[in-house]
């Protein structure tokens, strides 16, 4: 039965990859606000995820930076390891880290047949086998704690499919297609498995920065696209990620929800 918050999440303890800023770190913050017991704030950047971290314990919450490329097995490992000796036994996974990982900036690409296989791996390594490093070392916990949540950030590019970046879609497609068969075979044991599709969100950007895009005639032709006429926000993701942590979304699993602004629509 839920209780009087429903959103409450009963001092569980969590894990956030690429959580030093943007939509990792208000998902972060928000679950710090709705009684997580502590939160291990991953990023493959150390001095982001400790900013984070003392956000958080500005909140009166446990935290932990655990730097580490998700994409590493070894590194994952050591990482969720010393978060559960630390803050105690993760049973919620959010595998927000993504884009083109940590050696590389997000950017459309030629067209498939003209792009270099060499280059396929950076999507990959982050957004899919990442993914399944972080699902590899949390799940025996949550299997053991009879309990457990998991969710993945993926993207409308995964969904529907985008032009100039097959590669990223492949990954993102992927990484919604893992989710759904790790809720298939964790749900007896109590753990749901679930993702969350992207659009476009504001960059991590300065305000004086910020504000220069989003006044630009790229950002104008992008946000054109969107029934609701605007980029989104860190926020708009924090609640849905929220939502799906908690008892709440409890006989929800293996489902992928956009979130959008209306960049496409579906049943």
């Amino acid at each position: 039965m839920i209780g009087t918050d429903p959103l409450d999440l009963g001092g569980q303890i969590a894990f956030i990859s690429g959580a030093g800023q943007g939509a990792g770190r208000s998902i972060a913050l928000t679950l710090a606000h709705h009684n997580a017991g502590g939160i291990a704030v991953n990023d493959f950047v150390a001095g982001r995820a400790e900013a984070v971290v003392a956000e958080i314990e500005s909140l009166g919450v446990r935290a932990i930076a655990v730097p580490a490329d998700v994409g590493d097995h070894a590194a994952v490992r050591a990482a969720i390891d010393t978060a559960t000796s630390t803050l105690g036994p993760v049973t919620l996974l959010v595998n927000n880290a993504g884009n083109a990982g940590p050696n590389s900036q997000m950017g459309h690409a030629p067209l498939f047949w003209e792009t270099n296989p060499a280059e396929w791996d950076r999507y990959f390594r982050t957004n899919l086998q990442g993914v399944m490093n972080c699902c590899h070392v949390a799940l025996p916990a949550m299997v053991a704690q009879g309990k457990g949540r998991i969710v993945t950030i993926v993207s409308d590019a995964g969904r529907v499919g985008e032009a100039r970046l097959a590669a990223y879609s492949a990954a993102k497609a992927g990484a919604a297609g893992f989710m759904r068969a790790i809720a298939r075979e964790a749900g007896r044991y109590g753990i749901t498995a679930n993702a969350i599709s992207l659009s476009a969100l504001e960059p991590p950007l300065d305000p004086a920065g910020k504000e220069q895009f989003l006044a630009s005639e790229q950002a104008k032709s992008i946000v054109s696209r969107y029934v609701i006429r605007r980029f989104g926000r860190p926020d708009d993701v924090a609640i849905m990620a929220l939502f799906l942590c908690s008892d709440a979304a409890g006989w929800i699993t293996g489902q992928t929800y956009p979130v959008n602004g209306g960049y496409s629509l579906a049943i």
